[in-house]
């Protein structure tokens, strides 16, 4: 990261995982954008707690597997904190186990929209400022459910397959752009 602490949207920062991030990189001094999509009191306690250990941020409604939503929310971040530095794709869905006799093609693009959709999304909408200040970073919550295969969870593994398969190539390709 560079030196100075530009602005952070986490995707998904109501709870777990993303409320950490959020939390540690507030406490980095960057001023963070906490998304969240139907835990708003969740989400505001993370930023109530961010802000009274000294950091910034602030809550951001928005469902980010949804394309007008994802531009809105990007915008209603560069108004109040600036223009996203670095984007934290870290939304999920629900992950129901089924076994491959169960399994759907539905339950398999339920998985790719948060997977693939929502990271395609919302590296569009942050990519034009990104490129235009010459930086930025994109980082992707992977998993390592796709070397551990557990059984019955086929359909989320193939769809952080997928995601995975997305860093590398958008880690190759946007290296030149930001």
């Amino acid at each position: 990261m560079s030196t100075e602490a530009g602005v952070v949207l986490v995707t998904g920062a109501s709870r777990g995982l993303g409320a950490a991030v959020a939390a540690r990189l507030a406490a980095r001094g960057h001023p963070v954008a906490v998304n969240y999509h139907a835990g708003a009191e969740a989400a505001h306690r993370v930023v109530d707690a961010i802000n009274a250990a000294g950091g910034a941020a602030a809550a951001f409604a928005a469902d980010v597997t949804d394309e007008e939503q994802v531009s809105d929310l990007v915008g209603r971040v560069g108004q109040r904190l600036g223009p996203v530095d670095v984007l934290v794709v870290n939304a999920t869905g629900p992950q129901p186990e089924v076994g491959v006799e169960g399994l759907t093609w539905q339950a398999h693009l339920d998985q790719l929209v948060y997977f693939v959709k929502s990271p395609t999304l919302l590296a569009q909408a942050v990519l034009p400022q990104m490129k235009a200040r010459r930086h930025g970073r994109i980082i992707q919550i992977g998993s390592d459910s796709v070397e551990r295969a557990l059984p019955r969870t086929s359909a989320y593994v193939a769809a952080k397959g997928a995601q995975l398969a997305l860093t590398r190539v958008w880690a190759r390709e946007l290296v030149v752009l930001c």
